[in-house]
């Protein structure tokens, strides 16, 4: 299996798994009413249960125009010594953005340049695809 695709598989346990920071906040800060019907506002719960959700958020963002250029790739046999480390490199900042974000040490202006960084390996996928595609 492509170091490309294991990445993409990792990626995928990890947006997968997301949500137990959440559940576990907002478990333990349980707000008064129905939270079936009609979830709590996350301004009721302390600050991390509110960065846990962005992070997810901000995680699925970049996620699934990723996945979509890594299968691409995979697909046009395009994996090269630029995608092995572009997927390495998504992986731990992707990482490094979660964490940063639920434990509040990712700050401004880190948060934000992690985020860039991220943005900046969907597009050197996205070359990889066209400089494959138009060969």
């Amino acid at each position: 299996m492509p170091t490309e695709i294991g990445i993409l598989t990792c990626l995928m346990i990890f947006a997968a798994s997301m949500w137990i920071p959440y559940i576990v906040g907002v478990n333990k800060y349980e707000v008064a009413g129905d939270s079936f019907a009609r979830p709590a506002d996350l301004r009721d719960f302390p600050e991390w249960v509110h960065r846990t959700h962005r992070a997810h958020l901000n995680l699925l963002e970049q996620l699934l125009p990723f996945a979509g250029l890594v299968l691409i790739l995979s697909q046009l046999d395009g994996f090269t010594p630029l995608t092995y480390w572009t997927a390495i490199a998504f992986f731990w900042l992707r990482v490094a953005h979660a964490v940063g974000m639920i434990s509040g040490f990712a700050r401004l202006p880190m948060r934000p340049l992690i985020y860039l960084a991220g943005w900046v390996c969907v597009l050197i996928m996205a070359y990889s695809v066209f400089r494959v595609g138009l060969a």
